[in-house]
């Protein structure tokens, strides 16, 4: 076994942790990918702005990733981000690959944003119960970077004027 550079967790909170971690990362790629189909594709009034944004939040998303996954690696674990293995793991919805609306592809984002969200909560709770403020914390930092980006996104919702 690699060696575990958080040696205050047991071992079964640990091999929890890690698992919620590979988990988290999953949907991080997944939702990082659906972010890029979305930039890629969409067209429409607001076009340039909504392209720049998702930019962005691609950037934080993979920034959440990269935490996710050197934290599996530190406690012991490997990281799991292949992108079999994000196909057969990921929670979140499939993302449409027809759409080009731009209201299209902001409604199905933040449908998917608010899912991945409600899965940060639940590591975090779990993170909590296995005593791992640092994982707790890290879920934290994702979820509070997602909702905000949600919020962007959303906000160029017709429905959002």
């Amino acid at each position: 076994m690699p060696q575990n550079f958080v040696p205050f967790l047991k071992e079964n909170a640990r091999k929890d942790m890690i698992e919620e971690l590979n988990a988290r990362l999953a949907d991080t790629i997944d939702l990082t990918n659906a972010v890029k189909q979305a930039h890629w594709n969409l067209k429409g009034t607001g076009f340039i702005g909504v392209h720049e944004l998702l930019d962005d939040v691609a950037a934080h998303l993979r920034e959440g990733a990269d935490l996710m996954a050197e934290r599996v690696v530190m406690m012991g674990g490997l990281a799991q981000g292949t992108s079999q293995t994000v196909a057969k793991e990921s929670t979140l919805k499939a993302y449409p690959t027809d759409k080009v609306d731009i209201q299209d592809h902001v409604a199905a984002l933040v449908e998917r944003f608010n899912s991945y969200t409600v899965n940060l909560r639940k590591g975090i709770e779990a993170a909590d119960e296995a005593g791992d403020e640092d994982t707790a914390d890290l879920f934290t930092e994702v979820s509070r970077t997602a909702e905000k980006d949600a919020w962007f996104i959303g906000s160029n919702s017709a429905k959002a004027a």
